[in-house]
């Protein structure tokens, strides 16, 4: 397996100085004193029926067994970009639980980037969805990936848990339904599926009776995650979702948010990084999962020096930038505006990216002068 070494998150946004730094700007502040380096491997994971599951793995340069994260994403509402999707891009969250003394797996479900078989989680017609089916398929592939990290001498097979947000908290509640050996936690951010747009849902009956399915088996200790503001699943709905998989038997630590930025269905995100890390934390801790008392420092910054031109807020992301994920770029002008992409596929794409978003944030000719963190 090929292993990368160094720094690099983000979920492949656009990053200026907005609340979305948020996350980052905190981790900063944390110090690099006593800091080790982070080994990253891509995996490559059997799936059901000879199918293949891409994936990436983040970990210390710790030895022995270390307890398993395994994270899965959510689901575009745009189904031409599901092959552009990276296992990168929840980079920032995996770092979170690596500072907590987990190793992490970061993986991509059937139908996204580089994972063969096609889309498997369709649930058919608006009027009529099949939630519940499609979950499950979602949760087959999570189960294959579990049963291949379980075998690695590096991961304590009996000590895993599986996160997901939005469509991946849906398929992890589904995988509490069916538990694999050695998963002793789940956690569910913003989970549901069927948002065609905001505040309208496909079915809310429907997805509540899916919830409701998976809580009759479900036994394994969750906690679910939304915040007020979510726009793809708001409080009533997320509150018939509790009550259906409570009154089946499902175990819940339900912890409900403040508002988060525009739409709360984004706090699961490096700028959410400050209100979610402490719910996850005080859960950890009453399942005796805590592997820390406190999270280590971040890794040391690449030495890459900033492009000059910009101001102390520009510096400020750029720092945020030497942090974030591959594929990544930033573009900047002569006169100080910038912009970057990071969590992208391939580097055309992260380049593509950061140039077309600093051209729309201010005058002048952008450059893409750092490509993935060395100087061009």
């Amino acid at each position: 397996m090929m292993q990368l070494r160094g720094w690099r998150d983000g979920r492949g946004r656009i990053m200026q100085m907005t609340g979305v730094l948020l996350g980052l700007l905190l981790m900063l502040a944390a110090g690099e004193a006593g800091a080790q380096a982070y080994v990253r491997e891509k995996l490559s994971i059997p799936g059901r029926l000879g199918t293949t599951l891409e994936g990436a793995m983040v970990r210390t340069e710790e030895g022995g067994r270390r307890p398993l994260v395994l994270l899965n994403h959510g689901s575009l509402r745009d189904a031409a970009a599901r092959p552009e999707a990276s296992p990168f891009g929840m980079y920032a969250q995996a770092v979170e639980f690596v500072r907590r003394g987990w190793t992490v797996a970061m993986m991509l479900r059937r139908g996204y980037g580089g994972s063969t078989g096609g889309w498997a989680e369709d649930y058919g017609r608006c009027d009529s969805p099949s939630y519940a089916e499609a979950g499950l398929r979602g949760a087959e592939d999570l189960r294959a990936a579990l049963a291949f990290l379980a075998k690695r001498p590096d991961i304590d097979a009996t000590k895993m848990i599986a996160v997901g947000v939005s469509a991946g908290g849906f398929a992890t509640t589904a995988l509490t339904a069916q538990p694999p050996p050695g998963l002793v936690a789940a956690i569910n951010f913003a989970g549901g599926r069927g948002s065609q747009r905001d505040d309208q849902i496909c079915s809310v009956h429907a997805l509540t009776d899916a919830f409701g399915r998976y809580g009759k088996t479900s036994r394994t200790p969750m906690l679910w995650v939304y915040a007020v503001n979510d726009k793809y699943f708001n409080p009533q709905a997320v509150g018939q979702f509790r009550e259906a998989f409570v009154s089946g038997g499902g175990k819940v630590s339900f912890v409900q948010t403040a508002a988060y930025g525009q739409d709360g269905h984004a706090l699961f995100s490096a700028g959410g990084a400050s209100i979610w890390t402490p719910v996850v934390d005080e859960f950890l801790k009453a399942q005796g999962l805590a592997l820390r008392d406190a999270p280590a420092p971040l890794p040391p910054l690449p030495h890459v020096a900033p492009p000059k031109a910009l101001s102390d807020t520009g510096r400020t992301a750029f720092e945020a930038y030497l942090r974030a994920a591959p594929h990544k770029a930033f573009a900047h002008t002569s006169s100080g505006n910038y912009a970057w992409r990071s969590g992208q596929r391939t580097a055309d794409k992260a380049k593509e990216g950061a140039l077309t978003a600093c051209e729309r944030a201010g005058k002048g000719s952008c450059t893409v002068s750092i490509d993935d963190g060395e100087a061009k």
